[in-house]
């Protein structure tokens, strides 16, 4: 097969000489959407702490239930989306999202009966989760098409780049989530009690009528289905030629990497406010005055710390390191390979993960931001590595690391447990073994892919 990107051949024109810009501009808002879907789940948990009065471990019901969702629909959407090729799998997805969201309508009015003592809070509880699993449901339809799609965009030496451009739009959607969850979560009226169970639902409904609209959009648009390169023949009818995709080992690594990785970023995101309500150094009394006074509050002793609030609206700056972390990592991979790059931030990972747990104060809590900047690549380039050459199958390995997302349901109940039982710190030790198996994995990758790197082929 012929490797070489012809030398004026752009990022986004694919081999037949088609300018696939709009596509690419139009897919990436699919990234945007679920990236400000995810910021809001992730500031969730410490409402429901307060309103039900769970544990963080119990709390962490909110991400098995986001999760759940992904791990159901993972195979069901991979499919799907052979079958109704790129823009059928997309459209189906925005309108499971549709879905999910206008059923925090009902979920409210069961938590309006379990507040007047008609319903349990348990029962206004799973209300809340099916709305969260059905919206996460679609989102895997999303997932599963448009992180591969990406990557056929143009040339493969480009596939790391562009996979990691679109992410950073959700990179812009994962700044702007916990600032509209922290303004509906934890809403107060004037007397200052709080209305966040009443206002729950506004952010979701919001999102379930813009998706209608995406879904009419990306019906009349030039959506092309593009096929991947079959870089191992495995849409070849060779004898004693393997077409499994599980035969290769960069593609299951991928899975496992991919599993840990969003797992590891679960937790860390999922228990950001924990973390920055209770171990955050002592802060300066003159804090507390002024615009930014509903980001503190005070103990019973006079120490100033983060309000709910306040920690919610500065996990917008955790994003944003995310976010610049996107930006810039895509400048890097244009020049270093995508499996250096990986293993480099995996590692720089289990630095600020070990620094947290030793508890140094301040340095400890700049680690913490730290780590959302070296998380930032991951996910993309995890998966552009894992479907590097599987030409047709490319949808349904996709479908099987989207499934992996699954790790996320799994990691923040232990790192909630951990927490419990010592502290939000000690919790983040479960991360940092995370880290260490995704470094591992991209320092190894060309020994598992027999390629160098995503721009040269593998071996016939």
């Amino acid at each position: 097969m012929n490797t070489t990107t012809p030398a004026k051949q752009g990022m986004f024109v694919t081999n037949d000489g088609k300018n696939v810009l709009f596509t690419f501009i139009l897919v990436s808002s699919l990234f945007l959407l679920w990236g400000v879907c995810n910021g809001m789940i992730d500031v969730m948990d410490k409402h429901f702490q307060t309103e039900l009065g769970l544990s963080k471990s119990q709390s962490a019901w909110v991400q098995f239930a986001h999760y759940l969702g992904y791990f159901l629909m993972a195979i069901p959407a991979g499919v799907l989306a052979t079958r109704l090729g790129y823009k059928g799998g997309i459209i189906a997805g925005l309108l499971l999202v549709a879905v999910g969201g206008f059923w925090f309508l009902p979920a409210t009015h069961f938590n309006a009966l379990a507040r007047a003592g008609s319903l349990s809070p348990t029962t206004a509880f799973i209300g809340y989760l099916v709305g969260v699993c059905t919206i996460a449901a679609g989102l895997t339809f999303l997932e599963t098409v448009a992180n591969p799609y990406t990557t056929v965009l143009g040339p493969i030496r480009y596939a790391a780049v562009r996979i990691n451009l679109a992410q950073s739009c959700n990179g812009i959607g994962w700044i702007f989530g916990p600032i509209i969850g922290g303004m509906f979560f934890y809403s107060k009226d004037a007397a200052g009690k709080s209305t966040g169970n009443e206002t729950l639902y506004i952010p979701y409904v919001i999102v379930a009528c813009v998706v209608v609209v995406l879904s009419v959009v990306f019906y009349f648009a030039y959506i092309p289905d593009i096929k991947m390169e079959d870089d191992y023949h495995l849409d070849d009818s060779v004898p004693n030629v393997s077409h499994s995709i599980w035969k290769h080992p960069h593609f299951v690594m991928a899975v496992a990497a991919q599993f840990l990785y969003v797992a590891a970023q679960a937790g860390i995101f999922s228990f950001f406010i924990n973390y920055m309500t209770s171990e955050v150094p002592p802060l300066p009394a003159s804090w507390y005055s002024g615009a930014l006074k509903t980001w503190f509050e005070t103990s019973k002793t006079g120490a100033l710390s983060l309000s709910d609030k306040g920690a919610a609206n500065l996990a917008a700056l955790g994003f944003v390191c995310f976010l610049i972390g996107r930006f810039t990592g895509a400048g890097i991979l244009r020049k270093f390979s995508a499996h250096k790059v990986l293993g480099l931030y995996g590692l720089m990972n289990v630095i600020c993960c070990f620094v947290v747990f030793l508890k140094l104060g301040w340095v400890s809590v700049a680690c913490v931001f730290l780590s959302y900047f070296f998380m930032s690549i991951m996910f993309p380039t995890i998966f552009a590595l894992g479907i590097f050459g599987l030409g047709a199958r490319a949808k349904k390995a996709s479908a099987f690391i989207v499934m992996a997302i699954m790790g996320g349901a799994i990691l923040p109940k232990l790192m909630g447990a951990v927490a419990d039982k010592y502290d939000m710190s000690r919790g983040f030790i479960v991360p940092l073994f995370c880290f260490a198996f995704i470094a591992f994995y991209g320092f190894k990758w060309p020994k598992f892919s027999g390629a160098e790197s995503l721009a040269a082929a593998a071996p016939h």
